[in-house]
């Protein structure tokens, strides 16, 4: 089980509004907030979300870089994707894969892909095979 998971985000008051939205639709409660950062919790699991120092911001985030290529978080059910799809939308994020979605991660996946601030994608999904 994970304890925790720190991100460096560009811009911290953009990534707070991003992920308010998403972990209100998917159960997590803000657990920390402090000047540079705050973290959300489900159970005993927590993300961080840390300003990055701007010594360090030139550099930027790409997902295809080594390093961190998305986060997946469980759905409960198709219905639950669909309504995070569109609340999501309803904020003005846009929505990856929009050709093949809900089956952008294959036959077996019902999902939606979108990217946070710095674009980093996420997703969200319920294997239908039960996997």
């Amino acid at each position: 089980m994970i304890h925790h998971i720190e991100l460096n985000v560009s811009d911290l008051e953009m990534s707070r509004k991003f992920y308010d939205t998403l972990f209100s639709l998917l159960g997590y409660s803000l657990f920390q907030e402090w000047p540079e950062g705050f973290s959300y919790k489900q159970g005993t699991s927590y993300i961080v979300f840390v300003q990055t120092p701007a010594d360090f911001l030139e550099a930027g985030y790409h997902r295809k870089s080594a390093g961190l290529n998305h986060i997946a978080f469980h759905a409960s059910s198709p219905l639950e994707v669909d309504a995070i799809t569109e609340k999501m939308r309803q904020s003005g994020v846009s929505i990856l894969y929009q050709d093949r979605h809900p089956y952008a991660g294959g036959n077996d996946t019902y999902a939606v892909f979108m990217e946070d601030p710095d674009r980093l994608k996420i997703e969200i999904a319920v294997s239908e095979s039960g996997g």
